[in-house]
């Protein structure tokens, strides 16, 4: 056992040796092969995916969240709350809530995110058709009572996410009295259009890189991952990160008509959007705005807190979102001229547009 183990790495002795004795004790339940141990993946929290076999279920999960850094108990909220309502996401098998290891069942190896980008266009249009279907299920189904709320505070603090890691820390640059009142400005629109929208039930993060292809189950049912930071919300949210995503792009047409089918079915299913579409949109582009800022900061900070230099591969993308949104609506024109140092600074930083 301890040869698999060993060959995983562990920030500290004692954090390894709690491992062995967790996944010791349960290991005859489930049929577990230890030795079969590997990394299955890591994500950008402090949280890591193990994978290894069970005569039982093929191959399972296990999560390793450490405490003082994660805390796995949302995770295990949420996942009974997307079991009652009928969706697909990794059941939980066993817990120890006290060192932050889960073992889960495995959703398999293939991301929607990988599909899609491998796709045809007609295959890719389906995938989407069952994201956007399984996102209504999501929002008819998952009750947002039951979740914290996305509240101005929040908003807030993610928003502040982009001064201080994307302009000051990734870029340098140093706003003076004129741009901070612009900024303000700005974020009281998107906050206050983000608060004035129908709550539902928020993933937070519904894009294909949490979605997967589940054996068996067919593109119509897909698995939903990390789904710990649900939060009752804006209705456009998911919406705005599974069309604008943080890894895969689609040109405006496209997006207008995964938008619209979505909406023509949300208001058959009496959920709460508005009438006019247009309105709708408006709304939506509003909230992506908001998310897209935020991710900025976050990859900037991923980058230079975290260790993890990937993520700021995307930043153009992001930037390249916010610009078009920024520019097509006038109350948000003062942003663009935010914007345009930084994507000055981003072309001189060696990062392609």
């Amino acid at each position: 056992m301890r040869d698999a183990i060993q060959q995983i790495a562990w920030p500290d002795a004692a954090r390894q040796a709690a491992f062995e004795r967790w996944i010791a004790g349960i290991a005859p339940r489930h049929g577990l092969d230890i030795e079969s141990l590997e990394p299955a993946s890591a994500d950008a929290s402090f949280r890591r995916y193990l994978r290894l076999a069970s005569a039982d279920a093929g191959s399972l999960i296990v999560m390793d969240a450490p405490p003082l850094l994660e805390d796995v108990r949302p995770f295990l909220h949420v996942a009974g709350l997307i079991a009652a309502a009928g969706l697909h996401a990794p059941r939980v098998l066993e817990a120890d809530i006290g060192h932050g290891f889960l073992l889960l069942s495995d959703l398999g190896r293939t991301l929607y995110l990988d599909a899609l980008q491998a796709a045809a266009p007609a295959e890719a249009d389906g995938l989407m058709r069952a994201a956007l279907g399984a996102l209504l299920h999501w929002q008819q189904a998952v009750p947002a009572a039951a979740l914290p709320p996305f509240d101005e505070a929040l908003l807030a603090r993610e928003l502040a996410l982009f001064p201080d890691w994307c302009v000051q820390r990734e870029f340098g640059v140093s706003w003076g009295a004129a741009e901070r009142a612009a900024w303000a400005g700005i974020c009281r629109l998107l906050v206050d259009s983000a608060l004035a929208q129908p709550v539902v039930a928020v993933h937070a993060d519904w894009m294909p890189r949490n979605l997967m292809l589940v054996p068996g189950k067919g593109a119509t049912t897909p698995g939903i991952l990390d789904f710990q930071d649900a939060v009752a919300g804006p209705i456009t949210y998911d919406l705005a990160s599974l069309l604008r995503d943080a890894f895969l792009s689609w040109d405006e047409a496209q997006e207008l008509d995964w938008a619209v089918r979505w909406w023509q079915q949300a208001r058959t299913a009496g959920l709460p959007v508005d009438a006019d579409f247009g309105e709708f949109w408006r709304a939506l582009e509003w909230m992506g705005l908001q998310r897209h800022l935020k991710v900025l900061g976050i990859f900037c900070r991923l980058k230079h807190r975290d260790g993890k230099t990937r993520y700021v591969q995307d930043l153009p993308r992001f930037f390249g979102y916010a610009h078009r949104v920024a520019w097509r609506y006038s109350p948000l024109r003062p942003l663009v001229r935010l914007l345009e140092p930084l994507s000055g600074a981003a072309v001189r930083a060696g990062y392609t547009f």
